[in-house]
Parts: C-alpha cells; structure tokens; sequence
C-alpha cells in the first residue's frame, strides 16, 4: 500500500505517469525511472511513497477503477428510473469519453494481461467484474426477467464490454465510443425483445438522458 503523506496532487502526477509510460514503454518495460522522468520527480521519492513498481502499478490500477465506479455512478445519477435507461447509462459510464482514449485503453489491457499472475490485481479484477454484473443484473431483474436469466443477460453484456475493449486495445487506435455504445445497445435489445419486454428504443432513453443532463 502507498505510504502516508503522498498528496493528492502528486498521486495524480504519479498515475497520469504511469498510464503514459504503459502506453508509451509496455507493462513489462515500464520502470521506475520511466515513471519519475513523465512525473517529474526522483525515483528514490516514488519509492518512499509506494515501495516499489508492484504497488505504485496496483494503485494506479485501483485508481483507475475508483474514476470508473465514479463515472458509471455519475451516469446513473443524471438516468431516468427506467431500467432500460439504467442499462445504456451503465453501457456509458464504461464507454466515458475520458477512459477510451488510447493511453487508458493500454493500460487497462496491460493490467488484464497481469491479472493471472499477481494476485492483487486479480483481485481488483474481480471486484470490477462483480460490481458490473450485479450493476446489469439488477436492472434486468427490474423488467420481471427471471433470476436464471438476469444473471446469464448480465453475463452476456458484461462479456461484450470487456471484448469490445480488447479489439479497441489490439487496433491501438483508442476506442469509437458511439460505436461501441450503440453495439451494445443493440445487442441488449435484441436480447429484451427475444424475452418477449418490450422496451423504448435506446436511441429515446439516450435522448431523454441528454436531456436531463443539459436541464441540470
């Protein structure tokens, strides 16, 4: 864990750093000096302030969560009580402008590809997987989808998420996040209409979002 007396401000130097030096060097070729150079600071005061590169690489990976959570969170916040509203907010909040640009989108992917091999980042992994499955979950459960089926739904979008990622990542171009957006959408509602829930076309509860969030 960070050591006492980092400051938000150079907590944040230090994340932006390591994101771009993931981008810019690769996960395994990312080291401390990399860091402190992007960060402008020594390499012996990262250490104080983290230990080493593992945990200065785990909270930057929590980090990183932490703003999505708050992104989807936000998201939720301006949506309509309408669960088929709920479901493209959530599709948003993971889609979010700010974390689609191809520096994040490398460090995700540099993160996922660490995952089976220490500990602690597959636990951060798994706590995200949770909080969106349930997150989905929930809001198929609201349009009287039975249990079985809301969480194999959840599974499903969940898993649609996390690949349109991976294929953004691989193309090393950032991500389209219209595109992406409007996948997924599609792919929820040809799902909802297979179960027989009839449901407003995406399209009108992204509008009814905007507007909400343009009168705020």
């Amino acid at each position: 864990m960070p050591r006492v007396g980092v400051s938000k401000i150079r907590r944040k130097q230090l994340i932006d750093a390591t994101v771009a030096a993931i981008h810019a060097h690769g996960y395994d070729a990312t080291t401390m000096a990399k860091i402190a150079k992007r960060a402008g600071m020594s390499p012996g005061l990262i250490a104080h302030y983290f230990g080493s590169k593992d945990e200065l690489l785990e909270a930057t990976m929590r980090s990183m969560l932490t703003e999505l959570q708050s992104l989807v969170a936000q998201r939720l916040r301006e949506a309509s009580d309408a669960p088929r509203a709920r479901l493209s907010a959530i599709v948003a909040g993971n889609f979010d402008e700010s974390q689609c640009v191809p520096e994040t989108v490398s460090a995700w992917l540099a993160f996922w590809g660490q995952v089976p091999h220490v500990p602690e980042l597959g636990r951060l992994q798994r706590i995200y997987r949770r909080r969106l499955h349930s997150n989905l979950r929930r809001e198929f459960a609201r349009m009287g989808i039975a249990p079985g089926e809301t969480d194999h739904l959840a599974e499903v979008i969940g898993s649609l998420v996390d690949g349109v990622w991976v294929r953004a990542g691989l193309d090393g171009g950032g991500l389209d996040t219209r595109a992406a957006r409007a996948l997924i959408d599609e792919t929820i509602d040809l799902h909802l209409a297979a179960r027989g829930v009839a449901v407003a076309r995406a399209s009108e509860n992204r509008a009814a979002t905007a507007k909400k969030r343009k009168t705020a």
